[in-house]
Formats: C-alpha cells, structure tokens, sequence
C-alpha cells in the first residue's frame, strides 16, 4: 500500500489544515477579546496563508475513492439479520 492509497492524507495536507484551524482561533480569539482588530487580522491573514498552502500541496488531490459497495448482505437476509 502506497501513502497515496490511505485515507489519512499527506503530512503536508495536514500542515495546511493545522496553519487554517490556527489561524480561524487567532482570529476568533481576537474576535471575542473586545474585538481586537489586530488579533483578528493576524488570524485572517493566517488563514489566507493555509489557505494558498492548500493550493500549492493540491490538498484536493488526496482523496482516496473506494470502490463501489454491494447491498447483497442487507437484501438477503434483511437488516437486521
């Protein structure tokens, strides 16, 4: 199995998430701190930097389709059994 072939995803996917989820806390911190202008812009400005690392790790291009599932199981015997 390649690293491809998982449903976990690229450390780098994750680093580009990890940059949006810390920069939308930076900004709701400074939104709730009165609001603090500068706090809410440095968090704006974190998540516009996630957001061109998702562009430049082509984080979309992870996703691992399975195959199509069968519903044999359930129409034989029912659902529950």
């Amino acid at each position: 199995m390649t690293a491809r072939d998982n449903h976990w995803g690229r450390a780098s996917s994750w680093l580009a998430v990890t940059v949006i989820m810390l920069g939308f806390g930076i900004a709701g911190t400074g939104l709730c701190m009165g609001p603090d202008w500068f706090l809410l812009w440095a968090g704006t400005t974190v998540c516009a930097i996630g957001a061109i690392l998702v562009l430049v790790f082509r984080v979309f291009q992870d996703v691992v389709l399975d195959g199509r599932r069968t519903t044999r199981d359930r129409t034989a015997r029912g659902v529950l059994g």
